[in-house]
């Protein structure tokens, strides 16, 4: 019997109510919060928002969301549109990487940079 029932990353956040609407504008909600802590579920898949930051390592963190179409995901979602209302940096568009997967990127409002990438399987 298997007893693992997920595996989920703590993302940080710089300011936690800004992170939390930014990934709810990602289609992101929350299925668990309070003060510390968001849990933040997209379908079968979540990880932990936590109200902690810390520059260097915001900065070097990276998550990726694998996608089955990632033109319509880029064009329902539109990543620049994202970026400007939050004032992160400019979102990059999906483009065939030298790993061999279609990637395009985000960054949120602390820094972490997020990978999407169309499903190569």
């Amino acid at each position: 019997m298997e007893q693992v029932l997920a595996v989920r990353p703590f993302v940080p956040a710089k300011d936690f109510e800004v992170s939390k609407r930014f990934y709810q504008a990602l289609g992101f909600r929350i299925s668990l919060e309070n003060a510390e802590i968001a849990a933040m579920k997209l379908g079968g898949f979540g990880f932990i928002l936590q109200n902690y930051y810390v520059e260097e390592w915001a900065g070097n963190f990276m998550m990726q969301l694998m996608v089955r179409d990632l033109d319509a995901w880029w064009r329902d979602t539109d990543p620049d549109k994202l970026a400007a209302d939050f004032g992160t940096r400019p979102a990059r568009a999906p483009a065939m990487q030298p790993w061999g997967l279609r990637v395009g990127y985000i960054v949120d409002p602390s820094g972490v940079l997020w990978h999407v990438a169309e499903a190569a399987f």
